[in-house]
């Protein structure tokens, strides 16, 4: 039984920051298909910076997200000290990389970071505790912040995948254009912020319970699959504005679009599926896409 419960545990874990840096990871190789931007370090860097930065989350939330996932959050709070040292080591691999890159690579590398600072560790509460008159309010968490918690999760990821193929490949945004660069970033932050609000069904008793203000805590699971289903459609209509441009690489096109079909399906059956499956499921859209794109050659 303690084997069987330890390898579930090892699968939760698994299922969280190791696949986030692997989605990430190819996330950023369509990007740069669909920029038509030279191949380059920026899928690996980008994988590790994520791994890192949602190692060291789960590892912060451990005690909080025991309630909706109890194993990868024993795992947290058993083997926190090797995870931390994981995350900053998987972060100086990426750092190393970017360095070599140049300083535009380098700057973009420490954008997630800096990010989670403020949105999930206790730096910005503790600083607002020190600089705050007594009796005022105190400041909180980004992640404790609704709708601007989701937002800065989707931004933060946005300017990692559409920025990092430029960077790393020393390409300036006029040589690919301008339109294209913020049509594709548009995509992937509207696209982000349905992936972060969907596992935040499967959480809705345990962010309620902590006060954590999500679109399920707040407007209900229906409501939310409705907003979200409207959040893919504005996804669908920048992507066809992304077609339009015609300098997007019409494979990473049919990829994108494959990925947004599974996200719709996935937003659509949000209150039907199981926790864990809730937990990968969007996610999964970018490795469909990154499989379409590699059947059609790329």
């Amino acid at each position: 039984m303690t084997t069987r419960r330890a390898l579930r545990g090892v699968a939760a874990f698994a299922a969280g920051a190791p696949f986030t840096a692997v989605v990430a990871a190819v996330e950023v190789a369509v990007a740069t298909a669909a920029l038509g931007v030279p191949r380059s370090t920026a899928p690996v860097a980008v994988g590790l910076v994520a791994f890192a930065v949602y190692a060291a989350d789960h590892v912060a939330d451990a005690e909080g997200d025991a309630a909706s996932t109890p194993s990868r959050a024993r795992i947290a709070l058993r083997y926190g000290d090797q995870l931390m040292t994981a995350a900053a080591v998987s972060y100086g691999v990426a750092v190393a990389l970017a360095v070599r890159a140049g300083p535009a690579a380098l700057a973009l590398v420490c954008v997630p970071g800096a990010v989670w600072i403020g949105y999930a560790s206790d730096w910005l509460p503790t600083l607002g505790d020190v600089l705050a008159p007594p009796g005022e309010v105190s400041v909180p968490r980004l992640k404790d912040v609704f709708l601007l918690n989701s937002a800065a999760v989707a931004l933060a990821w946005a300017v990692a995948v559409v920025a990092a193929p430029l960077a790393f490949g020393g390409v300036a945004v006029d040589a690919v254009g301008a339109p294209t660069v913020a049509l594709l970033f548009a995509y992937v932050a509207v696209r982000s912020f349905v992936d972060v609000e969907v596992p935040n069904v499967r959480d809705v008793a345990a962010d309620a319970a902590r006060d954590v203000a999500t679109l399920p805590v707040v407007y209900g699971v229906g409501r939310t699959r409705r907003v979200l289903l409207g959040v893919d459609a504005l996804a669908a209509g920048l992507l066809a504005a992304l077609a339009g441009t015609g300098t997007a690489s019409r494979p990473a096109l049919v990829a994108l679009a494959a990925g947004l079909a599974v996200s719709v399906a996935v937003t659509a059956l949000a209150d039907r599926l199981d926790g864990a499956t809730l937990g990968v499921a969007p996610d999964c859209s970018y490795l469909v896409a990154g499989t379409v794109l590699l059947a059609l050659g790329w």
